[in-house]
């Protein structure tokens, strides 16, 4: 009796457990990145929102609400490098947007690849800058190639970099023709976005009186969100992306940032219609997923790029401490300066970017040291007005380990970065001599969020910082995929 009870009660829990896996079965991983969402700002303008979109994430997810990523100098490509590789640049190689290449002397795009043609589009793309797998490289690894992946993005760097190396295509918007392209380093162009383009492209709503940049200005604007949900759900009609048990993916990203990076108290009527209308966009994507899928079969999640575009403030009016960086100056004294010291010749070869890149081959051919060369350069920039640190390459790559140079390290690629890295004290301007072109400098840290919604995990809100590194292993872990291969940290715990 004892041991048929036993095996009734084993039956019914392991049928439980069966039926309730069947039900709540992950098909469909959908990632949406918002690009400088901040948590602060979701919770200040919470008085404007619908109750099916970021009140329903707070009511119903797992929220941790402060990620802070384990470099500095972020930009939108860096961070999307990260979230999706589970790694820092030093590892994916993805410094920034653009970096300079020794080779041509000119700055390059992260994703510009003149291998491969565009779609719709001039310009010329692939993932192939890359240097790690990505969440979504690793489950078509899983699934031998039969999960289909795909990215929607208003730019190009969002699209690829979350996309991956072997996704079926990634989406962005073209910004001078204001319709959806792709690249043809991907294999499954689909043949009816041709026709979406004609009859419902993003450039049919524009109504932008200035021709030359009018689908430019719509890449930051609260419509763009709406556009990227317009082309998911055409693409969820138009696949088969969570119809099976397979585990799909689908990247997407969203626009937030600051408005015409203004101050907030100069543009809070503007940052409530974008904060209200992402609320209302993020609500309508839950429905279109409970719709084509069924929400008991999506893991969604949601993450920021974690940084803002600069904000010009008037800091002099306000007696903050500021001033004006010019690194043409700063390189040009430097070469002075190597002269006096070593001898006639072109020792700065190229700067960019607060970075000093150093003439290779002038510097082996004299037989002098490099180590002690950036030394002395360092020695001499941080001298300068403005100047907070001057890291050389060989400080980043073998000096002992402080939180300060890790995080300068962690953002250092050896083979993409320059010799000399400067930092630049806060609210100071670095400005671009030639194009007039201004950065305001800001260490401040951005809180920014990690939502889960996914009945495999329990809603509660977490206010301990995590790292963002740590999210592609999360979400691997939890459809039982291995992490990125240049990651090396642990899943968070559930």
């Amino acid at each position: 009796m004892r041991k048929e009870l036993l095996a009734t009660i084993l039956v019914l829990t392991i049928g439980g457990w069966q039926m309730h896996d069947a039900s709540a079965q992950t098909r469909l991983v959908v990632s949406l990145t918002i690009d400088q969402l901040r948590s602060d700002y979701i919770d200040a303008y919470s008085p404007y929102y619908g109750s099916q979109g970021f009140k329903r994430l707070m009511r119903e997810g797992k929220v941790y609400q402060l990620v802070q990523f384990s470099f500095d100098a972020k930009d939108r490509a860096s961070a999307m490098a990260a979230l999706y590789s589970g790694t820092t640049p030093s590892i994916n190689g993805i410094i920034s947007n653009e970096w300079l290449d020794r080779e041509t002397g000119r700055p390059r795009n992260c994703v510009d690849d003149v291998a491969y043609m565009g779609n719709n589009t001039f310009e010329n793309t692939s993932a192939n800058l890359l240097l790690t797998s990505t969440l979504p490289d690793e489950l078509k690894i899983a699934t031998n190639n039969q999960s289909i992946v795909y990215a929607v993005a208003p730019f190009r760097d969002a699209a690829i970099l979350s996309a991956g190396h072997i996704a079926n295509c990634a989406f962005w918007i073209n910004p001078e023709t204001g319709k959806w392209c792709s690249t043809t380093y991907y294999k499954d162009f689909p043949w009816w976005l041709n026709d979406y383009n004609t009859q419902q492209g993003p450039d049919l709503r524009v109504n932008d009186n200035d021709r030359v940049n009018r689908y430019r200005h719509l890449l930051t604007t609260p419509a763009v969100n709406d556009e990227v949900n317009r082309l998911t759900e055409e693409l969820l009609a138009q696949s088969n992306m969570g119809k099976d048990d397979t585990i799909d993916f689908l990247a997407l990203t969203y626009y937030a940032g600051t408005y015409q990076h203004q101050p907030l108290q100069r543009v809070q009527q503007e940052m409530q219609t974008i904060y209200s209308n992402l609320d209302h966009c993020v609500g309508d994507l839950l429905d279109m997923l409970e719709q084509k899928v069924g929400m008991n079969h999506v893991l969604f999640y949601i993450t920021s790029t974690g940084f803002t575009d600069p904000i010009y403030d008037d800091l002099f009016a306000y007696n903050i401490p500021t001033g004006e960086f010019y690194l043409n100056r700063c390189a040009t004294l430097l070469n002075m300066f190597l002269m006096a010291t070593y001898g006639e010749g072109d020792y700065v070869e190229y700067y960019y970017d607060q970075q000093i890149f150093l003439n290779h081959k002038l510097i082996e051919n004299k037989g002098l040291d490099m180590a002690e060369i950036q030394q002395k350069a360092s020695e001499f920039l941080v001298q300068f007005s403005g100047v907070s640190e001057v890291y050389s390459a060989n400080r980043l790559l073998l000096a002992p380990y402080t939180e300060r140079t890790e995080r300068n390290r962690n953002g250092f690629h050896r083979k993409r970065s320059g010799d000399l890295v400067i930092e630049v004290l806060p609210g100071w301007q670095i400005i671009d001599e030639q194009t007039q072109e201004k950065k305001v400098v800001s260490k401040a840290v951005i809180p920014a969020p990690f939502i889960i919604l996914n009945p495999d995990f329990k809603a509660t809100t977490i206010t301990i910082p995590i790292v963002a590194e740590r999210i592609a292993p999360t979400i691997a872990n939890s459809i039982h995929i291995r992490a990125p291969n240049g990651c090396s940290l642990l899943p968070l715990a559930e």
